[in-house]
């Protein structure tokens, strides 16, 4: 019998250092210590398994998706107030 291999990386694209990088202001430095803070959070609590049906191409593309539906909506507002 041969063992399935999975190769799933839920944190795949995320810099979880610590240490801030040369070119990263203060501000996205805080920014991103946050973020990981949170996606670690809920990885501990719902597990790898749920983690992984909530997020089967991994966190970075959910933060990107919800990035761009933040700029959508903001510049839908930003339209509807000139």
């Amino acid at each position: 019998m041969t063992k399935t291999v999975d190769n799933y990386s839920a944190f795949n694209e995320v810099n979880l250092s610590n240490a801030r990088s040369e070119n990263e202001s203060y501000e996205d430095y805080k920014k991103r210590q946050k973020q990981n803070s949170e996606i670690i959070k809920l990885y501990k609590k719902v597990g790898r398994d749920n983690f992984k049906q909530m997020f089967p191409n991994g966190i970075i593309e959910a933060i990107k998706k919800a990035d761009e539906e933040a700029e959508k909506t903001n510049a839908e507002t930003l339209g509807e107030a000139k």
